[in-house]
């Protein structure tokens, strides 16, 4: 499974710049689509759904996206999932510790795509493995966890906790950051770069608890 990290920069400044992604999946973080204000997209005022789903048929692989959705004034953060030039579907972020302009989401999905089984960790979903353990458990041989700004180390260990958790690989693609950790809970992968490709071997280390 090969993988594209666009840490920085919206998805319509890439797909300006290569029609074709050599990789299985193309992932960006939140910068990827932005704000997306569902009202707006139905009224035809805004097409960053459909511009995902025609770079997903374009680019000829699959493609994640971080977003921050409105919902009639609801607030979430989440991320969407796109393949063969159609919508997969949106997940959002779960957990909403503190107050403020985000609200809850709804449920939990694992996407079945031509690069595998994927499930969705958005934002600070990444702090709670069982987000992680229960993807696992619907089969998801990978997790992809979109996220913020990654300021310190925390996130990078949380990374680590949901792979060794959940017993299957998971990648984070963040503001300005890429990696990945497998099962055992090492990072095997992490780059700093705007662009950067890794190629994920899945599997699935089973645990007795």
């Amino acid at each position: 499974m090969k993988i594209r990290f666009v840490t920085e920069g919206s998805l319509n400044e890439y797909w300006e710049g290569a029609k074709r992604a050599d990789c299985d999946l193309l992932v960006f973080g939140f910068d990827g689509l932005g704000e997306v204000d569902y009202r707006r997209e139905l009224a035809g005022e805004t097409s960053k759904l459909e511009d995902m789903a025609i770079l997903s048929r374009e680019a000829g692989c699959t493609v994640i996206s971080g977003c921050f959705t409105d919902s009639c004034g609801v607030r979430h953060k989440s991320a969407a999932i796109a393949e063969k030039g159609r919508i997969l579907g949106v997940a959002d972020m779960l957990h909403v510790t503190e107050p403020n302009e985000f609200k809850s989401g709804a449920h939990l999905k694992v996407y079945e795509t031509a690069a595998g089984k994927i499930g969705l960790c958005v934002g600070e979903d990444l702090f709670y493995p069982n987000v992680a353990s229960t993807l696992s458990l619907c089969d998801a041989d990978v997790i992809f966890s979109v996220f913020g700004a990654a300021e310190d180390s925390i996130p990078q260990l949380m990374l680590r906790a949901c792979a060794f958790y959940a017993g299957v690989p998971a990648c984070m693609c963040a503001a300005g950051i890429a990696q990945a950790a497998d099962p055992r809970g090492e990072i095997r992968f992490r780059s700093a770069r705007r662009e950067c490709t890794f190629d994920l071997s899945p599997e699935r280390e089973y645990r007795l608890t």
